[in-house]
C-alpha cells in the first residue's frame, strides 16, 4: 500500500510528541512492507534515530508562509527568493524561535492555510499540486492533524483518493488564538472535515472533544492509541540515590513546569526528601527565558537551586541518561492532553508517572503504571509524588505494571495493525 503522510516539521528544538508519534508510525509502516512517503510542512524534520529519511521537498516553509501572510508583496515573490527562505539552515534558525510556534499570533495565517486556494498561500498550494502530479498516485493520504484540512479539497480535487486525518492536540492551538480566528478556524476545519473518509483520535477523551468541536459524527472517528517500539528499552532499576523527579516537555508554564517546581520545593522541606532533585528536559525556547529565571529565583530562595538540573541543549529527544536517573516522571499539564507520549516512554522503562486526572491521562493509567491526582486540590501533586518517592518498593511495582501495559497496549505492532485496518476499510468503502 502506498501512503502519503503530510506532517508538520518541528525542527527538533523542543520535545514534540506528535512529531515522534507521526515519525514512529511511518517507520513502522515501512518495516511492515508498505510504501509510506512522508511530506514535511513548514519546518524541516529532525534526523537521528527518531527521524524518518525522505527525499520530498519541504512545502509551505515557515518563513515564506509568514511573509506571505504579513506582507502582500511576498505573495508574488520570485521562486529564487522563496528557495532562499526555504533553505534548511534558514528554517532551522526559525525553528529555534518561539514566535514560529506561538498560536496566539498565528490565527490569520492558520485560517489562510485552511482556506486552501482561497488563502494567501495559494501559490504554494499550486506548487504542491504540481509536485503531486509527478508522484506515483497514493492509495491513501494521511494528514497528521486537522489543522492541515485546507489540503483536503485541494487533494480531493486533484487525486480523488481517500483522506485520513489524525486528531491530536489541535484544541490547545486553536483555543489560544485571538477572536475571531479561533471560531473561524474551527468552522473551517468542520467544513473541510466532510472530505475526510475517517478520523483517528489518539484517545477516547479527545475523540469526544473533537466530536463536539468539529461536529463529527461518532461513527467517523476511530481511536488508535499511539505506541512506541519498546523492544530495545531496558527496565530501569529506579534510582533513589538521590530520589529524582523528571519532567519531559517544552519547559514552560503551559506544560505544568511551574506547578511541578512548587511541589518539588514543598517536598524538599520534609526531612525524608531533603535530598530530592529535579531533572528537566524538552527544550527551553527564547520566550521562556524570563520564566526560567523566575523559577531559578524561587529555588534560590528555598535553598534548592543546585537541586534542579535543566538540559538546555535538548534536541529531538531526551538523552538516554535522562531516564536512567529518574525515580518518577510528571508532566502536570493542568488541562490535560490528547495523549502523553512521554508518559509511555517512561512507563516502557519501568518508571512510574504522576499525572492530573484530566484529559487522556486516566485512559493511559487506567490499568496501572502511575498515580492520578485531583488538580483542583491544592497540594495534591505533592501528595501523589510523595506516595511514590517515599516507598521505593511500591514505586518499582508501579513501574513493572507500567512496562507490562506499554508492551501490551502501546506497542507499535498493535498501532500498525489498527491503522492498516482503518486504511483497508476506507479503501474497501471507496471501491464499493
Amino acid at each position: 500500500m502506498r501512503i502519503l503522510c503530510l506532517v508538520p516539521g518541528s525542527g527538533g528544538s523542543f520535545y514534540c510528541q506528535n512529531c515522534l508519534r507521526d515519525y514512529a508510525m511511518v517507520r513502522a509502516l515501512r518495516q511492515h512492507g508498505h510504501d509510506a512517503v512522508i511530506v514535511p510542512l513548514y519546518l524541516p524534520m529532525f534526523d537521528g534515530p527518531t527521524g524518518v529519511p525522505t527525499d520530498t521537498p519541504i512545502f509551505f516553509g515557515g518563513i515564506n508562509a509568514y511573509l506571505r501572510e504579513r506582507f502582500p508583496i511576498f505573495r508574488k515573490a520570485p521562486r529564487w527568493l522563496e528557495r532562499l527562505f526555504d533553505a534548511r539552515w534558514m528554517l532551522w534558525r526559525a525553528a529555534a524561535r518561539e514566535g514560529s510556534t506561538n498560536a496566539a499570533e498565528l490565527g490569520a495565517m492558520t485560517l489562510s492555510m485552511l482556506d486552501g486556494f482561497g488563502g494567501n498561500q495559494k501559490t504554494e498550494y499550486e506548487r504542491f499540486v504540481a509536485w503531486l502530479a509527478t508522484e506515483v498516485r497514493p492509495d491513501i493520504i494521511h494528514m497528521s492533524n486537522a489543522l492541515l484540512l485546507g489540503f483536503a479539497p485541494v487533494i480531493q480535487d486533484a487525486l480523488g483518493v481517500p483522506l485520513i486525518c489524525s486528531l491530536q492536540d489541535e484544541a490547545p492551538w486553536v483555543d489560544s488564538m485571538r477572536a475571531p480566528y479561533d471560531r473561524l478556524c474551527w468552522d473551517a476545519m468542520a467544513r473541510h472535515g466532510s472530505r475526510v473518509a475517517a478520523f483517528v483520535a489518539t484517545s477516547r477523551w479527545y475523540a469526544d472533544l473533537m466530536i463536539e468541536r468539529m461536529r463529527i459524527s461518532r461513527e467517523r472517528i476511530a481511536v488508535v492509541y499511539p505506541g512506541i517500539d519498546a523492544s530495545n528499552l531496558g527496565h530501569a532499576e529506579l534510582s533513589f540515590s538521590p530520589p529524582t523527579v523528571g519532567f519531559l516537555a517544552k519547559i514552560d508554564e503551559a506544560q505544568g513546569f511551574g506547578a511541578l517546581v512548587d511541589a518539588f520545593v514543598q517536598l524538599r522541606r520534609e526531612p525524608a526528601l531533603k535530598n530530592l532533585e529535579l531533572s528537566a528536559t524538552g527544550g527551553v525556547m527564547p520566550a521562556n527565558h524570563a520564566f526560567i529565571a523566575a523559577i531559578q529565583a524561587k529555588l534560590r530562595a528555598a535553598g534548592a537551586e543546585d537541586a534542579m538540573h535543566i538540559d538546555r541543549e535538548f534536541r529531538t529527544a531526551p538523552r538516554p541518561e535522562f531516564f536512567d536517573a529518574l525515580s518518577v516522571l510528571s508532566v502536570p499539564v493542568q488541562g490535560g492532553e490528547a495523549f502523553g507520549m512521554q508518559l509511555v516512554e517512561a512507563m516502557a522503562r519501568g518508571i512510574p508517572v504522576v499525572q492530573p486526572r484530566v484529559g487522556a491521562y486516566p485512559e493511559l493509567l487506567e490499568s496501572g503504571g502511575g498515580v492520578l491526582y485531583d488538580p483542583t486540590d491544592e497540594g495534591a501533586l505533592a501528595d501523589a509524588l510523595r506516595t511514590v518517592l517515599a516507598n521505593p518498593e511500591k514505586a518499582r511495582e508501579i513501574g513493572r505494571q507500567g512496562r507490562a501495559i506499554v508492551l501490551e497496549r502501546f506497542n507499535m505492532d498493535r498501532v500498525v495493525r489498527d491503522m492498516l485496518a482503518i486504511y483497508e476499510s476506507v479503501l474497501g468503502g471507496a471501491a464499493s
